[in-house]
């Protein structure tokens, strides 16, 4: 067993029920924002050209708040469901990453910024699924219960 399968057969084992709850919590935070993304995509625009992050490159803009979007609302879907937690976890982790680093950081390291601590917390989360995985209660360990008993039949 190399270290990453170490890793989840841990995190399999280890898993709480009340951990459950809190990944459906954190589904339901991601696709949340995900909807808000879409529906204030002119908002986002407008910050990236103010702040010249693309500078001259508005198409790859408007391609990335979309793409950000999109990632957010199906994944956050997934990790509310329980279906691939851990690979959706790491497709997130670099939207959360920017934007605590470009977008949250830039509004002031302070208590009071509540959309950069918010962050923070999501992207703590998203390791702590990367590592533990689904648990009892979501549809990996639905498919793989079924797929036992399917084997254990045949």
């Amino acid at each position: 067993m190399n270290m990453v399968q170490k890793v989840e057969h841990w995190g399999d084992l280890h898993h709480p029920r009340w951990l459950d709850m809190v990944r459906i919590v954190l589904g339901l935070i991601i696709f949340s924002k995900g909807l808000i993304f879409i529906s204030s995509t002119s908002v986002q625009q407008d910050w990236i050209f103010q702040n010249r992050t693309f500078d001259g490159l508005g198409l790859l803009a408007v391609v990335l708040i979309h793409v950000i979007a999109f990632v957010h609302v199906i994944g956050g879907m997934m990790i509310a469901a329980g279906l691939l937690t851990r690979m959706v976890a790491v497709m997130q982790m670099p939207i959360l990453l920017g934007a605590i680093f470009f977008v949250n950081s830039t509004r002031g390291l302070t208590f009071l910024n509540t959309e950069l601590w918010l962050s923070v917390v999501v992207f703590l989360l998203l390791v702590l699924f990367w590592i533990v995985g689904s648990g009892r209660f979501s549809a990996d360990n639905w498919i793989r219960i079924n797929n036992d008993h399917q084997h254990k039949q045949h």
